[in-house]
């Protein structure tokens, strides 16, 4: 299944190969894709539209990025945001979460990267009345807050829950280290610890080491994957 399929995303960059690029990319994985060039035109598309998800830049001509997004909220539109920024310090970041985005990516960004995000929030999107998540033998219950793998129970701390329903989600795809401090520990920034290291670690020991097929695997220079083992 294509979670791409029939995505519609709303582009508000006023960069014109920026926005050819990003375009050209997202079209080329099966997105819909309008785009707006300001704030007052992205705004207005925004309300017309039925957008599933909406990629902003914060230094747009008309209306900022951050603005447009706070009155999109107020107005009642609650699609996710990916914001588009080249200012990347913690205090950038928390304003443009705080504004009402779901997401931020400092430029310059790899495009894959974008597109990793962005799958990610559509997942979301699609997935927010889950109350299941589940991989080959392993079943994750979103409500009971329980893991099984092969029919065996298994122990979770609530941070190893976290980590393995976000992988769960985003199983198939590269989640990178960032994508994890962000998205699992609520940090803006790289705290230079090895909290990932160990998480994974416990994390891998729980789910994959007693049974044969591994789940969880380390892409090298990259990030982690959830997947089932081929054939």
């Amino acid at each position: 299944m294509d979670a791409t399929e029939k995505i519609n995303v709303l582009l508000v960059e006023d960069d014109d190969a920026a926005t050819a690029l990003i375009e050209e990319t997202l079209s080329g994985i099966g997105y819909r894709v309008s785009c707006a060039q300001d704030g007052v035109t992205g705004f207005d598309m925004a309300q017309a539209g039925n957008y599933d998800i909406l990629i902003v830049d914060r230094m747009l001509p008309k209306r900022d990025g951050l603005t447009m997004v706070q009155q999109l909220r107020a107005a009642g539109q609650n699609a996710p945001v990916l914001f588009l920024s080249a200012l990347g310090e913690v205090e950038d970041r928390v304003a443009g979460l705080r504004a009402g985005g779901d997401d931020y990516l400092v430029k310059p960004y790899a495009i894959s990267e974008l597109t990793a995000r962005l799958e990610a929030l559509a997942r979301r999107q699609a997935g927010k009345n889950e109350t299941s998540l589940t991989l080959a033998d392993l079943s994750v219950d979103l409500v009971a807050r329980t893991v099984m793998r092969a029919g065996e129970p298994i122990d979770m701390q609530p941070r190893e829950f976290v980590l393995l329903e976000y992988l769960l989600r985003n199983q198939g795809q590269i989640v990178t280290r960032r994508m994890l401090l962000e998205n699992v520990w609520n940090y803006q920034f790289d705290p230079q610890t090895n909290v990932i290291d160990v998480h994974i670690s416990r994390l891998r020991a729980k789910i994959d080491r007693d049974f044969t097929s591994p789940l969880l695997h380390t892409i090298r220079g990259a990030g982690y994957m959830m997947r089932a083992e081929d054939g």
